[in-house]
């Protein structure tokens, strides 16, 4: 009798924990199930820099953010141009594999981001901003290629580097 007693109530237990992990697991599938059904209508983000540049001049990147979708979309501005200069948002590669020197502020952050760190985009709507990369970078003649390395922050899609030629 006490071997039932202490038997049923882990029973019990057992059952319980099993019914809530198979809602966690359907709602984790869920979850993913939304997350691809939005796959379509991400952001994305493009980067445009004219192909040559001189020297000890500015060098200005046009950043723009589009909204192909039919709903108001976020995007955290948190590593893009469209806060001021806080962080290295992108990886600037020279031919020979050289890294260009970032010279900005690195700045901590809190999180979650709080609301203000939002930007918002109509649907079919766009959004540039432009941005000298020597404030932040120190770029020597050179070939370079640049990419956007901050997606998982800002939750934009940047598929494409840019290539750009200084002299």
């Amino acid at each position: 009798m006490k071997t039932f007693k202490l038997i049923l109530p882990a029973l019990a237990l057992s059952l319980f924990v099993a019914c809530s992990t198979t809602t966690r697991h359907s709602e984790k599938v869920a979850a993913t199930a939304d997350a691809d059904n939005q796959a379509d209508t991400t952001l994305v983000a493009t980067m445009a820099i004219p192909a040559a540049s001189t020297a000890n001049s500015p060098i200005e990147m046009t950043f723009t953010v589009y909204n192909r979708t039919d709903s108001i979309k976020t995007f955290c501005k948190w590593h893009t141009p469209f806060e001021p200069l806080m962080s290295k948002y992108l990886d600037i590669t020279s031919a020979n594999g050289e890294e260009a020197s970032y010279k900005g502020p690195m700045a901590k952050r809190i999180m979650p981001p709080p609301a203000d760190s939002y930007v918002s985009i109509k649907p079919k709507d766009s959004l540039s901003i432009k941005v000298d990369l020597t404030k932040a970078y120190d770029i020597k003649p050179g070939s370079y290629v640049v990419s956007y390395n901050s997606q998982a922050i800002s939750g934009l899609s940047i598929t494409d580097s840019v290539k750009i030629s200084v002299k």
